[in-house]
């Protein structure tokens, strides 16, 4: 019996393998199954067939919803290609290509359910637009381990001096439903919080009316954006912060925990807690992509059932 028949039986099993539960596992099962026929009549019309749809050496996922189960399986558990063929029955190297080929279609179903952050922000009609009716936003920086390079160049790039180990970051932007709205693209880890901000988004595109919550990764941000914001104060070196100071930090801190709970949500997927292992190129962007996009869809999903 396949790791697929046992986990249809079992809903703990499902959500432990998946990072969904049973009835979003089955809804976001729906868009799969429409966009993966879609996908497959658009490869049949590319090229002249010589058999009938359907001849062929059968594969070892045989339904949708072994597919769908493979490749959240991929992106909760990640495990290598090795494991994740013994897992379903196949070879390593197929494995690896229906991992890159049902990702595509993963990443197709987010954005038709609207469930992926943007990647731009460009004016404050952008901002509005990606936070409707939002009158506060939570912004942080979170670092995802990676493989040590043998390029000398490469390493002092994605070396973080904060984690003490190689990173890749991104910034997000998220609300105080801990729903990511918005996620930068991926760089090296080296880069500070606050200078990948100033490198997306310019200070024009920042609504001076809504309150941001951001931490001491973001020192400078009142001079280069506006001060509508809630910063904890740093301790001076030579002294130390008086009592109603930390007071006032800890009630700022137990405000911002809201965006670690939403970067927690993100990694409880393990391709982007554990260390990356694969090198194709711009993968890890994508893979930080989707993992938002299927916490968004998590929290879109039980907000819609309330």
């Amino acid at each position: 019996m396949t790791i697929a028949k046992n986990a249809f039986k079992n809903e703990r099993l499902i959500k432990a393998i998946t990072g969904l539960g049973k009835k979003e596992f089955d809804d976001l099962l729906k868009g799969f199954e429409k966009e993966y026929e879609q996908q497959r009549k658009r490869n049949y019309k590319k090229k002249e067939r010589q058999r009938l749809i359907g001849g062929g050496r059968k594969g070892a996922l045989l339904t949708i919803e072994e597919k769908l189960l493979f490749i959240l399986c991929f992106y909760k558990t990640y495990p290598t290609y090795d494991v994740l063929g013994f897992m379903f029955k196949m070879d390593r190297s197929n494995a690896c290509k229906n991992q890159q080929r049902l990702t595509k279609i993963l990443e197709k179903v987010l954005k038709k359910k609207l469930v992926l952050p943007k990647r731009k922000i460009t004016s404050i009609e952008d901002f509005l637009k990606i936070f409707p009716e939002t009158k506060e936003i939570f912004i942080d920086g979170t670092e995802r381990p990676i493989q040590r390079s043998k390029n000398n160049e490469i390493q002092k790039q994605n070396y973080s001096g904060k984690k003490k180990r190689h990173t890749r970051k991104n910034l997000i932007i998220s609300t105080k439903q801990k729903r990511v709205n918005y996620l930068s693209s991926t760089v090296e880890g080296k880069k500070s919080d606050f200078a990948l901000l100033k490198q997306e988004i310019k200070s024009k595109c920042f609504p001076k009316n809504i309150h941001k919550h951001i931490d001491l990764g973001f020192q400078g941000f009142e001079k280069e954006y506006d001060s509508n914001i809630s910063i904890p104060q740093k301790k001076p070196r030579t002294k130390e912060l008086t009592k109603l100071q930390k007071i006032q930090n800890t009630k700022k801190a137990n405000t911002r925990i809201l965006v670690e709970h939403a970067i927690g949500g993100i990694k409880r997927f393990g391709i982007v807690s554990q260390i990356f292992r694969n090198r194709i190129k711009d993968f890890d962007d994508t893979v930080m992509l989707i993992c938002c996009g299927l916490w968004n869809y998590h929290l879109d999903f039980n907000d819609s059932k309330c």
